[in-house]
Formats: structure tokens, sequence, C-alpha cells
């Protein structure tokens, strides 16, 4: 009996195990809204999203690009408070929550992502006009494994 209740402590102590990673504040799965359902005639809009990972910075870890809705959203994390793996996590599942902005990302931060990104001299040369893209500063971010 006693090695009966040892197994059974075991095994669930294994089956336990949560299926995803936090970072940053711990933030929950619930209350997920629709990129477009959010009104961004505000400067920023309080969210939680879901998506799918396309990159992240390979050199700290400090951003994120994600795929949502179809549409690219750039994450970076809150007073570079936390970071992210920084491979493996391309095509997993991630919930985000933080403040969501259409923003104009400048010719000089553009090419320092594109070197973190370990982009060519050639490629980061190329960045010559500021991009208007969706841009997200997370506070908590689940990677589902």
């Amino acid at each position: 009996m006693k090695y009966f209740l040892i197994l059974f402590f075991i095994s669930f102590s294994v089956f336990s195990q949560t299926d995803s990673s936090y970072y940053g504040e711990k933030i929950s799965s619930k209350d997920l809204i629709q990129l477009s359902n959010i009104d961004f005639n505000n400067t920023s809009v309080q969210t939680k999203l879901e998506g799918e990972i396309i990159s992240t910075c390979p050199k700290k870890g400090c951003w994120i690009e994600m795929k949502i809705d179809d549409k690219d959203v750039f994450v970076k994390f809150k007073d570079y408070g936390f970071f992210v793996p920084k491979s493996g996590m391309e095509g997993k599942k991630a919930i985000i929550q933080g403040l969501a902005s259409i923003d104009t990302l400048s010719v000089k931060d553009l090419k320092h992502y594109a070197e973190d990104a370990g982009k060519s001299k050639t490629e980061i040369e190329k960045i010559t006009s500021p991009e208007i893209k969706i841009s997200f500063l997370a506070e908590g971010v689940i990677i589902k494994n």
C-alpha cells in the first residue's frame, strides 16, 4: 500500500505539469480579445491577444514578432523586465497581455531590430523608411509548449 501511494503521488506530479511557460507578470488565458475588435482611435488599448510566434530576438529574447488574426504584431516587453527564449519558439502559440497601439517604427529602430535578427548588412541598408505597425508592450506572456 505504501508503494502504491508513492507511485500515485509521483504520477500525479508528472501529469500535473503545465504545458505553458510564463514570462513577466503571471497572466491568464481567459478573456482574449480579437485584434479586429480593437478600436485604435485611442493612443493605446489595454488588451489580451493570442497568436502565432513568427520569431524572437536571437540576441537577448527582448522582442517577439507575431501573427495575430492575419496581422503582423511587434511585441516588446514592459521596462525590459523579462525576456523570452531566443530560439525554438517559431510556430508556437502565445498569449500576450498589455498595451496595443498603432506605432511608427523609425528607420533607426527597424535597423536595430534587423541587426538583432541577424540580417545581413545589405538587408539592413535597404531599410530607408519608417513603417507603421501594430505594436504591443507586453506585461506578461504565455507561450504554449
